[in-house]
C-alpha cells in the first residue's frame, strides 16, 4: 500500500474538529429552521441554495491567491476562522440571523477550500492521492459523526425544545476555536507562484480533460439539492427531530467508511470509472427517495447516498488535481465555484417542487444526474 504522509492525517484532524462543530449545528437546522423557528421549506431552499453558492464563491479568489502567492495555510487559517466566527451569529434564535449564519459559515468554507486542498496535494504522489484524499475526508466525516450523536443525546436527555438547541450550538464553537488552534501550529509548505491571469485566461489554459469534467459537473450540480430535504424527507415519512439526526449520523458513517475504499480503487482503476459510479449511485438514490415510504428504506437511502458524498467529496478533487499539474487551487476553486454558482438555482427549484410535491423534486434530480453521466460517457473517451 502507498504510504500516506503525516501531515494528511493532521489536516484530517483540523477538519474532524470544524465538521464536528459545523455538523452538530447543520444536523438539526432544517428542523429547527422551519419548526422551531417556524420558517417556510421554500425560504429554507433559498438559505440552503445562497448556503451552497456561498460554499464555493469565494474558492476561485482563494485558490488564485493562493497559487499566486505560492502560500497555503495563511489562506486556510483565514477560512478556517471565518467560520468559527460565524457561529455565533446562530445563538441570536431568529430567522434572519439563522439564515445569515448559514450563509456567512459557508463563505468560510469556500475561501479555505482550494489552499487546504492543494496544501494537502502537495504531500502526495499519484499512486497515493486518491488513498489520501479518501483517508482526509474520512477524518473529515468522522467530525460528522461525533457531532450528530452530540446532538442526539442532548436533544434525547435536554427534550427538544428552544433551550437544548441554544445549548448546542455553544457547545459547537468548542472544536470549532480546537481547529483554528491545531492549524496554527501546521507548517507551510509553500509553492512557485503562478503568473497573474483571470479566470477566463486560466479556463483556457486549463486541459481539455478538465474543461469536460467542468462541464459534466456544471450539468450534474443542477441535480444537486441541498441535504436538507433529505431530512426533511425522513421527518415527513415519520422519524421524529432526534431520530432524523440519527439518520444525519448514519449518513455520515457510510461516508467515513467508503471513502477510503473508493479512493483507493480510483487509484488502481481510473478515476474516471468513479466519477461514472458517483453519478449512477445519485441517480439510484433519487429513484429510491421517490418511492420511499417506510422508515426501512429511507434507512437504505441514507446509506446509499453516504457512498455517493463519499465518492464526489473525496474523489472529485483528487481527479482534479491528477488532470492539473501546476493551477491546482485554481482548478479546485474554479471547479467549486461554477458549482456553486448552480447550487442555487437548483435548490430554489428543489424547494419550489416541493411546495407541489416531494416526488416532484426526486424526479428532477434524478434526471439530470443521468443526463450528466450520459454527457461524460458520450462526449469523451475514457
Amino acid at each position: 500500500m502507498a504510504k500516506v504522509n503525516k501531515y494528511v492525517y493532521l489536516l484530517g484532524i483540523v477538519s474532524f474538529l470544524t465538521d464536528v462543530s459545523s455538523e452538530l449545528i447543520f444536523s438539526v437546522f432544517s428542523i429547527f429552521f422551519t419548526v422551531v423557528l417556524g420558517a417556510s421549506t421554500t425560504l429554507l431552499g433559498l438559505v440552503e441554495g445562497a448556503s451552497d453558492f456561498a460554499a464555493s464563491s469565494l474558492d476561485y479568489v482563494s485558490g488564485y491567491l493562493s497559487d499566486k502567492t505560492g502560500k497555503r495555510k495563511r489562506f486556510a487559517v483565514l477560512g478556517y476562522g471565518f467560520s468559527t466566527l460565524a457561529k455565533i451569529l446562530i445563538l441570536f434564535n431568529s430567522v434572519f440571523f439563522a439564515s445569515l449564519f448559514r450563509v456567512i459559515e459557508r463563505l468560510g468554507k469556500s475561501f479555505r477550500g482550494p489552499p487546504r486542498d492543494a496544501w494537502l496535494s502537495s504531500f502526495t504522489t499519484k499512486s497515493s492521492r486518491g488513498l489520501s484524499f479518501g483517508i482526509h475526508k474520512a477524518l473529515d466525516k468522522s467530525g460528522a459523526v461525533v457531532g450528530p450523536l452530540i446532538a442526539y443525546f442532548a436533544l434525547d436527555s435536554w427534550g427538544q425544545n428552544a433551550a437544548t438547541f441554544e445549548t448546542l450550538f455553544i457547545i459547537a464553537l468548542i472544536p470549532a476555536v480546537l481547529s483554528v488552534l491545531l492549524l496554527l501550529f501546521l507548517n507551510d509548505k509553500p509553492t512557485a507562484p503562478t503568473k497573474r491571469e483571470n479566470i477566463f485566461a486560466a479556463f483556457k489554459d486549463t486541459s481539455i480533460g478538465f474543461k469536460h469534467y467542468l462541464w459534466t459537473s456544471a450539468i450534474f450540480s443542477l441535480a444537486y439539492f441541498s441535504f436538507s430535504f433529505l431530512l426533511l424527507k425522513a421527518y415527513l415519512v415519520g422519524f421524529e427531530i432526534k431520530d432524523v439526526v440519527l439518520l444525519y449520523l448514519l449518513f455520515n458513517v457510510a461516508f467515513v467508511i467508503t471513502a477510503p475504499i473508493v479512493g483507493r480503487i480510483g487509484d488502481k482503476i481510473g478515476r474516471a470509472k468513479i466519477v461514472i459510479t458517483e453519478y449512477a449511485v445519485y441517480a439510484l438514490m433519487n429513484i429510491g427517495f421517490v418511492f420511499a415510504t417506510t422508515k426501512m428504506q429511507v434507512i437504505g437511502l441514507f446509506v446509499l447516498f453516504g457512498v455517493f458524498y463519499a465518492i464526489d467529496e473525496s474523489q472529485s478533487k483528487a481527479y482534479i488535481t491528477d488532470l492539473e499539474k501546476k493551477r491546482r487551487a485554481t482548478a479546485i476553486g474554479m471547479y467549486n465555484f461554477v458549482n456553486g454558482v448552480i447550487y442555487l438555482p437548483a435548490s430554489l427549484i428543489a424547494g419550489f417542487l416541493w411546495t407541489f410535491n416531494p416526488t416532484y423534486a426526486f424526479v428532477f434530480a434524478g434526471g439530470i444526474s443521468l443526463l450528466a453521466l450520459l454527457f461524460f460517457v458520450t462526449t469523451k473517451h475514457l
